[in-house]
């Protein structure tokens, strides 16, 4: 079997999960690679075949808008993630002198939050 053709049914399997899982076809085409978009369950449209969210800007809209809020959205989610990962090695550790450095880090992820937060009320 040729690559291409293993691709394209990799693409098709996709495809078909992600309208098992829920997602809905839509009559738009990814600007990339002209497959059509999927409406997953959260609102977001999916390219199945670049395996990447869409947006669509329509007109009169401000690209680099819809940019910024995408961008920190992405910061806010890693964030949050790295204050899990923080959360979770305060509680095994023992060390006090590591809990600081911990705990430091800690505040410096909600004070970077917070202000993630800020902008985005603006």
């Amino acid at each position: 079997m040729s690559q291409d053709k293993a691709e394209e049914e990799q693409h098709i399997k996709r495809m078909a999960d992600l309208l098992r899982q829920g997602s809905t076809l839509t009559e738009l085409a990814c600007p990339a690679c002209a497959s059509p978009l999927f409406r997953l369950r959260s609102g977001d449209l999916w390219c199945a075949k670049c395996e990447k969210k869409v947006i669509v800007v329509r007109e009169g809209e401000e690209p680099t808008k819809i940019t910024s809020s995408i961008v920190l959205e992405t910061f806010e989610a890693t964030l949050l993630a790295k204050a899990q990962e923080i959360q979770n090695k305060m509680q095994h550790e023992e060390n006090i002198e590591e809990l600081q450095k911990l705990s430091a880090v800690f505040s410096g992820l909600l004070e970077n939050l917070e202000k993630i937060r800020k902008i985005k009320r603006i």
